[in-house]
């Protein structure tokens, strides 16, 4: 057998420790449950797991932390040794839910128009932002930026604001420039942007934080005809994902690459609605577009410890199974009442992946750290998936081969009970190991 490492969670209390294969030996009584780990069958190739630098995230960690606080947090976040490895950045392109105000990077006052983009300016994201993306970037070289949109400025739309409203026919080319200055100026910052989507939530257009209706149809048009002519004209390699939605319509997405063709490299999914096999199903259909899952967020709506730990550890490993080579939550930081958010938002009950506490600037790492510890700490970027399969249907599984050649598997019992996990690498047993019932292990094969 090869040497195991393994990082146990089973509640609450236990999160993400490590454990010993002797500590985790199983009870006679245990059901066994096989999983089957075989590298001849292989799958994606994995980009990593993060979350976003939102205004408000940004902002707690670089200016509410003390300096010290923060930099043991972002080596916690970024660095593969002392940390979890976090290898994957969606930053909105402007204002979010999750902004102290409502801003773009090219606001003008009521009546005026720049359609040659030439007041652009990211000076918002230089204060914060860019700092922390620059800083996790030298924690961990293999980051991926990815940049999403709420909303074009307000005098591109409709509604002349950036709540709800479409964006104008005749501002498409304007858009499409407003892309290509973000994507240059984060490059004068020594930041590549890897993949840009041209909307958030296009089928979801609430009134009390930026949003922006951006029907399929429409984002055909906007990325066939202006989007990614834009990016050839200026040399720009970065990728074009189409929908960054839910699971719930993938009509959407087939539209999209059915239309727009080559001009689209994949599709990116949220996890509010429908089953992760809508991925699968794209997939299937455009074998050769990429798949990224870039936001699920937990909050109060699952509010106790049990179920929500679940819900990610479940949702995440259907996610890789489901061929996404990426696997990013939400708010990387969130106050005490979970903000800060825009000015009318209302109540927030989100949670972000570590909480800092305004009043007293602490700082607590919440569920979803550890579970996407779960996932990092044994899948690397460039991992391959190979295939992993338990011959009981309670006990899920995702598996990876680094190219250090180890394999890190993630396991989770959905079951009620506890069970006997032997773990098999081409047909050889690997280990026997106890694992609780709603309880997550991932183990590194070296």
């Amino acid at each position: 057998m090869r040497d195991l490492t393994l990082y146990y969670s089973s509640g609450e209390d236990s999160l993400f420790v490590q454990k010993t294969a002797e500590q985790l030996k199983p009870v006679e009584d245990d059901p066994v449950v096989t999983v089957a780990l075989d590298e001849s069958v292989s799958y994606q190739t994995l980009d990593g797991f993060g979350a976003s630098f939102t205004d408000s995230a940004a902002y707690l960690i670089h200016q509410v932390l003390p300096e010290d606080v923060r930099m043991d947090l972002m080596k916690k976040l970024f660095d593969r040794e002392e940390g979890i490895g976090l290898s994957v950045l969606r930053n909105p392109m402007g204002a979010s839910d999750y902004a102290r105000f409502i801003y773009s990077y090219n606001d003008l006052p009521d009546g005026e128009t720049d359609p040659e983009q030439k007041q652009f300016s990211i000076a918002h994201d230089e204060a914060d932002v860019i700092p922390l993306v620059q800083e996790a970037l030298r924690l961990n070289p293999e980051i991926k930026l990815f940049g999403s949109p709420w909303s074009a400025p307000g005098w591109m739309k409709t509604t002349g604001s950036m709540l709800a409203g479409e964006l104008k026919p005749e501002y498409y080319a304007a858009y499409a420039e407003y892309f290509v200055k973000y994507i240059k100026a984060y490059a004068e910052h020594g930041l590549p942007v890897y993949a840009v989507t041209p909307q958030n939530e296009p089928l979801y257009m609430p009134k009390h934080y930026p949003s922006m209706l951006m029907l399929p149809e429409v984002q055909v048009e906007f990325i066939r005809d202006h989007l990614k002519p834009a990016f050839v004209k200026h040399g720009i390699q970065t990728k074009i994902l189409a929908y960054d939605h839910n699971w719930d319509r993938p009509d959407y997405p087939l539209l999209v690459l059915d239309e727009a063709g080559d001009a689209v490299d994949g599709v990116a999914w949220h996890w509010y609605g429908g089953p992760p096999a809508a991925q699968s199903q794209v997939k299937e259909a455009y074998p050769g577009k990429e798949v990224h899952f870039t936001e699920g967020s937990g909050g109060e709506w699952i509010p106790a410890f049990e179920p929500a730990f679940s819900n990610v550890m479940r949702t995440g490993i259907e996610i890789l199974r489901n061929h996404s080579q990426s696997l990013v939550l939400w708010n990387m930081a969130l106050d005490e009442k979970n903000g800060p958010t825009v000015p009318g938002f209302g109540k927030s009950t989100c949670r972000g992946i570590v909480t800092v506490n305004q009043e007293t600037r602490g700082l607590e790492y919440t569920l979803d750290y550890y579970a996407l510890a779960h996932f990092s700490k044994v899948a690397a970027p460039q991992a391959v998936r190979i295939s992993a399969e338990a011959d009981r249907p309670e006990v899920r599984s995702v598996a990876f081969r680094n190219t250090d050649d180890s394999i890190g598997v993630v396991l989770f019992n959905d079951g009620e009970g506890a069970s006997h996990i032997t773990l098999q690498l081409q047909g050889e047993k690997q280990a026997s190991l106890r694992l609780e019932s709603k309880s997550a292990l991932s183990v590194l094969i070296r």
